[in-house]
């Protein structure tokens, strides 16, 4: 029942505070300026609205209805972000699994030959032995003279 730029002080008889919070929400929601909202007492609730003329209202609506748009789709781009970091790290993390698989596989291939014996070697094929060249006399020369007898 307030008209535009009227203050409403509402007084509430309440054990549970918990609804206080919906009160508050509901002031926004609406377009109202809350002045203030404090405990009275044990079980008492005070809060002061203003309330606002209708083409104030309306901007604040639609502010609101803007705020909410904006903070929706900041939230889907930060939700992709997130996402995005995420399936980064988790290729990262599946690529450093890899690299680890095949750097453990390398050394257990390396330590599996270490401990192979070697292959023995063959003996390499020796060419046969040559006989030695047959001994014979020296063949005397026309006109030499040879040790023996003289003719």
């Amino acid at each position: 029942g307030l008209k535009a730029g009227e203050v409403g002080i509402f007084l509430f008889e309440i054990g549970d505070f918990s609804s206080i919070q919906k009160s508050a929400d509901l002031i926004k929601e609406l377009g109202h300026d809350l002045m203030n909202s404090l405990k009275f007492n044990e079980v008492d609730w005070t809060i002061v609205v203003k309330k606002v003329d209708d083409e104030t209202k309306k901007a604040r609506v639609e502010a609101a209805a803007a705020a909410k748009i904006a903070a929706e789709k900041a939230a889907a781009e930060q939700e992709a972000a997130e996402k995005a970091a995420a399936e980064k790290a988790e290729a990262e993390r599946v690529a450093k699994e890899k690299e680890e698989a095949d750097a453990k596989a390398a050394a257990e291939e390396k330590a599996a030959a270490a401990k192979k014996p070697a292959p023995e070697k063959k003996p390499a094929k020796k060419a046969p032995a040559r006989k030695p060249a047959a001994k014979t006399a020296p063949k005397s020369r026309a006109g030499s003279r040879g040790r023996g007898k003289a003719k």
